[in-house]
């Protein structure tokens, strides 16, 4: 019976160091490509005009002379921007939190042509460490648990890969212009590893 229960603490201690200390023993490294920033549009393509019925031809044609018969009549007096490709908003470069907690890269936040949002890391490169997220904090440079949590926050999602280009999705409602930095955070053990300034 003491043997069984000796065996049994043992895995289980095994078990939680082994959790704890592989991530920083292993690397976990991501390629994420850019997002698809194509545009769509509204009107069928040439092969696709070529592939419907006449009636289908007669229905847009009709469609198409409706609306531009119920556009005003105005004169532009500046060429409308039309934006096809992604937007920097904000970007900054990470860099090492302490002599053992240490980060590098870019992290750029993007507006992409269809007006969503995504915060990407580019040549990426954190220590690994155990339930690693990413954050974005109002500090300009938290460096503690009480810089992070203190004031403004959003955690966007779990950290993919301690190497690598990855992309995290911004929700709608997040006012990006709240948040100074991005952090690279362990949640069990409260401490930063990593850190960039958004400018």
């Amino acid at each position: 019976m003491k043997s069984f229960l000796f065996i049994a603490v043992s895995l289980i201690i095994f078990g939680a160091g082994w959790y704890f200390i592989s991530p920083l023993v292993v690397n976990k490294e991501i390629d994420e490509q850019f997002p698809d920033v194509s545009v769509p549009t509204s009107m069928p393509t040439s092969e696709e005009l070529a592939e419907m019925s006449p009636e289908q031809l007669d229905a847009i044609k009709e469609n198409v002379m409706a609306e531009t018969a119920a556009m005003p009549d105005t004169i532009m007096e500046e060429d409308m921007p039309h934006e096809t490709e992604p937007v920097i908003l904000a970007k900054g470069m990470f860099k090492d939190a302490d002599g053992f907690h240490r980060g590098s890269g870019d992290a750029v936040i993007y507006q992409l042509p269809d007006g969503s949002r995504i915060l990407r890391f580019e040549n990426f490169s954190v220590t690994n460490g155990p339930d690693l997220r990413v954050l974005l904090v109002g500090h300009t440079d938290p460096k503690t648990r009480d810089d992070v949590m203190d004031g403004d926050y959003v955690e966007l999602d779990n950290l993919k890969g301690n190497k690598g280009n990855q992309n995290y999705e911004l929700s709608a409602d997040i006012d990006i212009t709240a948040y100074q930095s991005v952090v690279i955070y362990c949640k069990p053990f409260h401490v930063v590893f990593s850190t960039a300034l958004l400018q």
